[in-house]
Parts: structure tokens; C-alpha cells; sequence
């Protein structure tokens, strides 16, 4: 089953994923209220696999039994969703939710700088060169190294895993775009059998890393079906639409949305603070991504 090329569907995905991936940093650190960062990681990936699991039921849809498309997905559920969901959840006990979207924003720099490692045949341009100098920029400013000086805390290690976390975003999207895309299966199908591989494997490494006591109310439990149904299974169809349809560099740019949402719900729900440098940052990022989407003129 192939999905049809329909730029109206890709746009009203790329807004609904933008409002899912801005809020699910308020849902992480909600769930952080009872949960450990596992635990978190491990309720999203499986309820994000479970909802999918059900709509290929619903819908008829068959899995797939092509062994090599198992294996791609395999390592995009590590890179999409296994890895970058701990880095987040293990972040945000150190730190904000609006400061953890706003590193969100840093995927398509990162998306840039692997684009020629990844996909040889591709070259940077000197206007994505110069939107690359400005983009690290803006995480410098992001990251403000000043503050840890004489300070050696856990904010430290928590603003470099949220630096990694769109690391491992870029990689993927860059991976299913030379592995999967052009492959004979609509987007729920492949969202579906990465989600699956991903909820195999935070199963299995459960018992050594998701044992911990769970402390739960009706408020955590919301937010971690919304984070997984929604923000997890749901966005991730959205998201695989968007990179067959517009490519992972444009596809990344929904990074601009997502930060808005996340610093507006940590101030007004959680009442948390914004610091300066941090929209700085995130501004002088976009002003990067925004750079390095130039082309030359042909005169």
C-alpha cells in the first residue's frame, strides 16, 4: 500500500506533530513526578507501539516480511525513539521542559552537519555552510558554558544529553530517507514496525533498567497515554509522512514550532523559569536553519 502524494494531508501532519512533540516535554516531566526516566521512556514506546499495533488491526493492514525493512527499522526505533526518549527523560530531572524543546530546535543543524557523512552524493552549499557556523552558534549560546563554571553539577551533563538527543533525530532521518523511503509501505506501516522494534527492546531491557517503585495519579497517567497514544504512535505516522513527502531536512524545520509550545506550557503549567540566553539561542538556531535554506541565484 503506497500513500498518495496529497500536500495538504503532509501539512496538516506537519502542524498536529509540531502541537504533539512541543507538549510531550510537559508530559515528560510530569510523568518524572512518579516515574523514573525508564519508566517514562518505557510507558511511551509501548503505548506509542500499542496504538499503532491497533490501527493496523482496524485498518487491515498487513506487517511486513521483509527481513531487511525489520532490521532499517530496527535501528531507526533505536535512533527515533529508544535513545533521544532517555536522553530527554534522564535530562529533565535536571532541567526544564521549555529548556529541553528548545534543544529540540537544534535537529535540523544536526540534520545539516550528518547530511554529507550519511548521504555521500550530497554536498553542503556555502549558504548551509554558513547556516551550519551560525546554528553552532546559537547552541553555544544555548548550552552558555559560563554557567558551569566553578559549578560542576548535573545541568551540565543533562544540556549535553539534550544536545545528543537531536543528534541521534538527524542521523535517523537521514537514515530512513536513503533505507526506507521508496519502500512499498505507507506510513503507518512503517511507524508501526518501528515502534514495534523499539517496544521489543525497551521490553527486554526492562527488568535490568524499569523495576524501580512507581508513584502514579490520575494527572500522570493522562499525560503518559497523551505522550505515548498521541505524542509517540500517532506522531510518529505524521512524522514518517513528512520525511517521504518533504525530505528529512524540511521535515526537521518542525523544530521551529515545537520549542514555542514547550517553553509557553513549562511557564504557564509548570511555572518555569526562561533565562535569556535561552530564546537567544534558540532564535540565533533558527536564524542558522533559516541560512543554510538559501540557495545561490543563477545569474
Amino acid at each position: 500500500m503506497k500513500t498518495a502524494h496529497k500536500p495538504s494531508i503532509t501539512l496538516w501532519a506537519y502542524i498536529a506533530l509540531s502541537l504533539a512533540w512541543g507538549s510531550s516535554f510537559l508530559f515528560i516531566k510530569v510523568g518524572l513526578d512518579g516515574l523514573s526516566p525508564n519508566q517514562v521512556v518505557l510507558g511511551r514506546i509501548v503505548l506509542g507501539g500499542l496504538t499503532l499495533a491497533a490501527i493496523m488491526v482496524v485498518t487491515k493492514r498487513r506487517w511486513p516480511r521483509d527481513l531487511r525493512l525489520w532490521g532499517h527499522l530496527t535501528v531507526v526505533g533505536l535512533l527515533y525513539c529508544v535513545i533521544p526518549f532517555t536522553l530527554y527523560a534522564w535530562a529533565e530531572q535536571f532541567i526544564s521542559s521549555g529548556l529541553a524543546s528548545i534543544y529540540n530546535a537544534t535537529t535540523p543543524i544536526m540534520t545539516l552537519l550528518l547530511t554529507p557523512l550519511v548521504l555521500s552524493s550530497q554536498r553542503l552549499g556555502r549558504f548551509q555552510v554558513v547556516g551550519l557556523l551560525i546554528g553552532i552558534v546559537g547552541v553555544t549560546v544555548l548550552v552558555a558554558p559560563w554557567q558551569f563554571i566553578g559549578n560542576p553539577q548535573g545541568g551540565l551533563a543533562a544540556n549535553l544529553a539534550c544536545l545528543a538527543a537531536p543528534i541521534c533525530y538527524g542521523f535517523a532521518g537521514l537514515y530512513m530517507r536513503r533505507f526506507v523511503t521508496g519502500l512499498p509501505y505507507d506510513t503507518v506501516t512503517i511507524a508501526a514496525v518501528q515502534l514495534a522494534t523499539a517496544s521489543a527492546v525497551v521490553l527486554l531491557l526492562s527488568p535490568f533498567t524499569a523495576m524501580t517503585p512507581v508513584t502514579l495519579s490520575p494527572v500522570i497517567v493522562l499525560c503518559m497515554v497523551a505522550l505515548g497514544a498521541i505524542g509517540t504512535g500517532l506522531a510518529y505516522t505524521w512524522n514518517t509522512r513528512i520525511i517521504r513527502e518533504w525530505g528529512p531536512a524540511r521535515a526537521s524545520t518542525v523544530t521551529y514550532l515545537t520549542p514555542v509550545i514547550g517553553v509557553f506550557l513549562g511557564v504557564l503549567l509548570l511555572g518555569e523559569t526562561l533565562h535569556w540566553y535561552e530564546p537567544l539561542g534558540g532564535v540565533i538556531i533558527v536564524l542558522g536553519i533559516l541560512a543554510s535554506q538559501r540557495t545561490p541565484k543563477v545569474s
